[in-house]
């Protein structure tokens, strides 16, 4: 699947700001707790265009977030759709190509002087909107490891990826079905 950087940075920053989010079940903290770990979400992800931040800018951003993992767990297309559609229009996309920071042209879909949820809405929704016409929801996933639940797109070939990371979630569980084997056959 060919992905524009401009999609696929999009793509990173949804996936980075689904996974704030604590996990059901799960002893994990709200990874934007206040307006400084939004602050620092905002630089991780290099988000142009924002101004200074607030209390507002959080919880417009968790809202966000809130449909962004809505639409992760759409149990089909077409409902997929609908969120996508409803997050988009709300955040008043003014689709505009520009070329900024070494980048070569890209769509920017937030309207000039956006706030950093309309933002992060428009550019995520609409980066979402192009796995969803391209048939490709299922790429939308959480981790299948029992303890994690991070969510992941995957871009593999063959759409067979199962662990938000190999070396983490992947090595783990396939170190302890070695071991659970070896017992086994010791036993």
């Amino acid at each position: 699947m060919l992905i524009p950087h401009d999609t696929r940075f999009a793509l990173d920053m949804v996936v980075g700001l689904v996974n704030t989010a604590p996990q059901d079940g799960q002893d994990q903290s709200d990874g934007l707790q206040d307006v400084a770990a939004l602050d620092t979400f905002v630089g991780a992800h290099s988000i142009s265009d924002v101004g200074e931040l607030g209390v507002r800018d959080l919880e417009a951003v968790r809202q966000v977030r809130d449909r962004f993992a809505e639409i992760f767990a759409a149990s089909d297309r077409r409902r997929a759709a609908e969120l996508v559609n409803e997050l988009v229009a709300a955040a008043g996309t003014t689709p505009q190509l520009t070329d900024h920071d070494g980048y070569d042209w890209h769509v920017h879909y937030f309207a000039p002087g956006a706030s950093v949820g309309d933002h992060l809405a428009a550019d995520g929704g609409m980066a979402l909107a192009f796995i969803v016409v391209a048939g490709e929801q299922e790429r939308l996933r959480r981790c299948e490891a029992p303890d994690c639940g991070r969510a992941f797109v995957d871009l593999s070939r063959n759409r067979s990826r199962r662990y938000c990371d190999s070396r983490t979630c992947g090595n783990r569980l396939h170190v302890a079905a070695y071991r659970a084997r070896r017992k086994e056959a010791a036993s």
